[in-house]
């Protein structure tokens, strides 16, 4: 961990404490609410999360078996009034990871990759240098962020200010090109023993731009492709794309904002190339196709038994990731956290300047929350507390008899 991380780390210790503590003590106890979720229900809880986060929008998406509502709250455009649109699309950030995971699991399952390949295997030479060692590093590990590789994202090259956004939201930036910057850096810590069943833990977009190329290389297509043809259109997501140099977002879509640290207000970050993120965060999509991909991985039709077996198999995330999601628990491209009534709610998290995504469903897919906030900061303790009101609101939904 770097220094910068591991003071946030201490900084928001005692923050942390407060938002487990709060969780306790406020998320409603399961069962104190019957009968259909009502718009009327999911517009006050929308309205009530965009007060709390003090966002600029706030979409909810809430279904029980067949029964589904949708509500927002909050303006779509600042200064408008106009409301989030129906159909939404909106960038998906690190959602994108479950999908290209369950793209590597099914090549799995074809017997085209295997999980114990190393990282030399299939992109020799790709990972050494610094302590960094491919043939040390299996796809297992890059799945579930226990190889220990620096976390390399894109604010490390454009800058973490509102001018320096500015500037730079148009450039063309690779995956390949954060890998080799990632690699000037030495390993968080070695990759993780095989037998431990408890291994270190650290999230690393750098993993998941390797398994985009190592997806290429198994396949000889590129890997947006074969998350399209195996996934997407497998699954009938119609509002799902990879957009590639494409700055826009298709209609219609909320705007989103954020509040850089030093800056005054908002900036309107929309409009941005996100080719750099690629298969760790390039995913555009809806409320409603994230809904159908989760809900058909986890009852079974994207996936054989065995595949899904192990994309649920969980270790621990760290401490600086249970700051803000405490019990988190990371599979193969899937996060597990504990729900208040007992068992625990599946899916991926999703963040951006400007946007939060969240995704919620129970085990069997029965029941699932998907969530959208647009207007973000860089305060801690606002962050904090937002997240709260959020993993709240998933809770009480999934947890509703």
């Amino acid at each position: 961990m770097t220094a910068p991380r591991r003071r946030a780390v201490v900084v928001l210790a005692s923050l942390a404490l407060s938002l487990s503590l709060s969780l306790a003590l406020h998320t409603p106890s399961a069962g104190t609410t019957t009968g259909p979720v009502t718009a009327e229900e999911v517009r006050r809880e929308a309205a009530t999360l965009l007060e709390t986060a003090r966002s600029v929008s706030v979409h909810v998406r809430v279904r029980d078996g067949r029964h589904t509502v949708a509500a927002g709250a909050g303006e779509a455009v600042l200064g408008t009034g106009r409301p989030v649109p129906r159909g939404a699309h909106f960038r998906a950030a690190s959602v994108t990871k479950s999908f290209v995971a369950a793209t590597v699991l099914h090549l799995v399952a074809e017997r085209r990759l295997s999980l114990n390949d190393t990282v030399e295997h299939w992109l020799p030479g790709r990972v050494r240098g610094n302590g960094n060692d491919g043939s040390r590093i299996t796809v297992r590990h890059l799945l579930q962020h226990t190889s220990g590789l620096y976390d390399y994202d894109s604010t490390e090259l454009t800058g973490k200010t509102a001018p320096d956004f500015g500037r730079h939201r148009f450039d063309h930036i690779s995956p390949e090109q954060l890998v080799t910057a990632a690699l000037r850096h030495a390993p968080d810590f070695p990759p993780a023993d095989p037998d431990d069943p408890e291994p270190r833990w650290s999230y690393s977009n750098t993993g998941y731009f390797l398994l985009g190329a190592i997806i290429e290389r198994v396949t000889g297509r590129p890997w947006a492709v074969e998350v399209h043809n195996r996934i997407v259109r497998r699954a009938g997501l119609r509002g799902t794309r990879f957009p590639g140099d494409d700055p826009h977002l298709p209609e219609p879509y909320a705007r989103t904002y954020h509040r850089f640290a030093g800056s005054g207000g908002y900036t309107d970050t929309t409009v941005r190339n996100m080719f750099w993120a690629g298969p760790a965060g390039a995913l555009v999509s809806t409320s409603r196709d994230l809904d159908r991909f989760f809900t058909a991985l986890l009852t079974g039709e994207l996936l054989p038994p065995r595949e899904l077996a192990a994309m649920r198999s969980t270790v621990p995330s760290n401490e600086e990731h249970q700051q803000f999601t405490p019990g988190m628990r990371y599979g193969l491209g899937l996060m597990r956290q504990p729900l208040s009534c007992g068992g625990s709610r599946w899916g991926h998290h999703g963040d951006l300047e400007g946007t939060f995504v969240r995704t919620g469903f129970t085990a069997d897919g029965e029941r699932s929350v998907v969530l959208t906030v647009n207007g973000r900061t860089t305060d801690d303790t606002r962050l904090l507390t937002t997240e709260k009101a959020m993993q709240g609101l998933i809770d009480r939904f999934l947890c509703r008899r």
